[in-house]
C-alpha cells in the first residue's frame, strides 16, 4: 500500500508543468478603486408624536451642533407646539451629521430631522480641556491668625439705636421744588428730543394661539368694563395749596389729568406690554415692545370732545404733561370751530 501512495504522488509531479490547473497559485486581490471611502451606519432621527390632535410645532433650538457627539436618549433639539413643548432626543450614541431643518422652521410628524452616524465616542480633547481649566482655579487663600488678630483688634463703631421712621410729608417735598420754577417756563432751555425706538419679538406658539383664542372671545362674548376706586385725598389737597402758586409763576394751572398720565408712565415702566401691540400677518404673530409712551386725552371743545395724543410723556413732568395738554386743547378749537346753530 505504501509503494502505491508514492507511485501516484510521482504520477502526478510528472504530470504538473503540462496539466496548469494542477498548480497551486495566490489568491489575486482585487485592487481598491481611489476615492472610495468606509462605509457607516446612520441613523435618521424623525419628528416624534406629539401630542393628541398636534400634526406640527416650530423647531425652536438645537441643543447639539453638526460634528459633536451625542449620547443614547440625549436631548438634540426643543420642538414648540400649540400646547406643549416636545423634546426630540436621540434613539443611539454617535455623532451628528446634517441637521435637515433650521431653527424657527415649521415641522410635522415623521418629518426627517437629523442624520446621526452611529458609534464612536466624545472627543479626548474636550475632556482634558475641561480638567485643564478646572486646575487652574486655585483653592482661596486663608488668612493667618495674625492678619484675623489685627483686623478683629479694630475698634467697632457705636452702633445706634433704631429709630421709628418719621411719616413721610409729601406735601412739603414737592413744594421745595416750587421756587426752582421761573417765572417764565419759556426760558428753559428746549431738551433734545428723546429717541424713539421699538423692540419686535416674534411670539411662540402658544402665545399667539392665546392671543388668537382672546380675540375670537372679544369678538364673540360681551365685554366687562371694571372700576377701581382710588384715594385722591392727598393730590386734591396738593392741588389746593399750590395750584394758586404754579399759575403765578408758569401760567399753568394744575389740574388732575398731569397726575393721572404721570402715573400712567411709572405703571407701564413696571409693566411694559400695557403698552404694547400685535402686528404682522394673520392677526399678528409679533409683539411690539415700545420704550416711549403715547397717551391721549380728551379735551372739550365747542363742538365735541376730541383726544389728542401728548407724544413721549415719559420725558415730562406733570408742568409740561399740563402745558402740553392746554396747548393741545388750543389747537384743537382752532381747528374745530364751533358749529353756526
Amino acid at each position: 500500500m505504501f509503494a502505491g501512495r508514492i507511485a501516484a504522488v510521482a504520477r502526478r509531479e510528472s504530470l504538473r508543468p503540462t496539466l496548469p490547473f494542477l498548480v497551486r497559485r495566490p489568491l489575486a486581490v482585487l485592487p481598491v478603486p481611489r476615492g472610495t471611502t468606509r462605509g457607516y451606519a446612520f441613523k435618521i432621527e424623525k419628528v416624534p408624536q406629539m401630542a393628541e390632535s398636534i400634526s406640527e410645532g416650530t423647531l425652536k433650538q438645537f441643543n447639539k451642533k453638526v460634528g459633536e457627539f451625542v449620547e443614547q436618549d440625549e436631548e438634540i433639539a426643543t420642538i414648540e407646539t400649540d400646547k406643549i413643548d416636545v423634546a426630540v432626543n436621540a434613539s443611539e450614541a454617535g455623532t451628528i451629521k446634517e441637521y435637515y431643518a433650521s431653527e424657527e422652521d415649521t415641522v410635522t410628524v415623521g418629518q426627517d430631522l437629523v442624520r446621526i452616524e452611529l458609534g464612536g465616542s466624545p472627543n479626548v480633547g474636550e475632556k482634558k480641556d475641561v480638567s485643564s481649566n478646572e486646575s487652574k482655579f486655585e483653592p482661596a487663600r486663608i488668612e493667618s491668625t495674625a492678619e484675623l488678630d489685627k483686623s478683629q483688634s479694630v475698634a467697632p463703631q457705636k452702633s445706634e439705636l433704631p429709630r421709628t421712621p418719621e411719616p413721610e410729608q409729601p406735601m412739603k417735598v414737592m413744594s421745595m421744588a416750587l421756587p426752582d420754577v421761573q417765572n417764565n417756563s419759556s426760558s428753559l432751555p428746549a431738551s433734545p428730543p428723546p429717541m424713539r425706538e421699538e423692540r419686535r419679538i416674534k411670539m411662540n406658539r402658544m402665545r399667539l394661539r392665546i392671543a388668537e383664542r382672546l380675540k375670537q372671545s372679544q369678538n364673540t362674548a360681551a365685554s366687562l368694563t371694571t372700576f377701581n376706586e382710588v384715594d385722591m385725598s392727598n393730590m386734591m389737597e396738593f392741588r389746593k395749596l399750590y395750584k394758586d402758586d404754579i399759575l403765578k409763576k408758569t401760567g399753568i394751572k394744575l389740574g388732575f389729568m398731569s397726575a393721572f398720565a404721570r402715573a400712567t408712565v411709572l405703571a407701564i415702566r413696571d409693566i411694559p406690554a400695557v403698552n404694547a401691540s400685535i402686528e404682522g400677518p394673520n392677526g399678528g404673530d409679533t409683539v411690539v415692545y415700545r420704550d416711549y409712551v403715547d397717551i391721549s386725552v380728551a379735551v372739550a371743545t365747542e363742538k365735541g370732545l376730541v383726544t389728542p395724543v401728548v407724544r413721549n410723556v415719559e420725558s415730562m413732568d406733570m408742568l409740561a404733561i399740563e402745558k402740553s395738554i392746554a396747548d393741545m386743547g388750543k389747537k384743537a378749537c382752532t381747528l374745530m370751530p364751533p358749529v353756526d346753530p
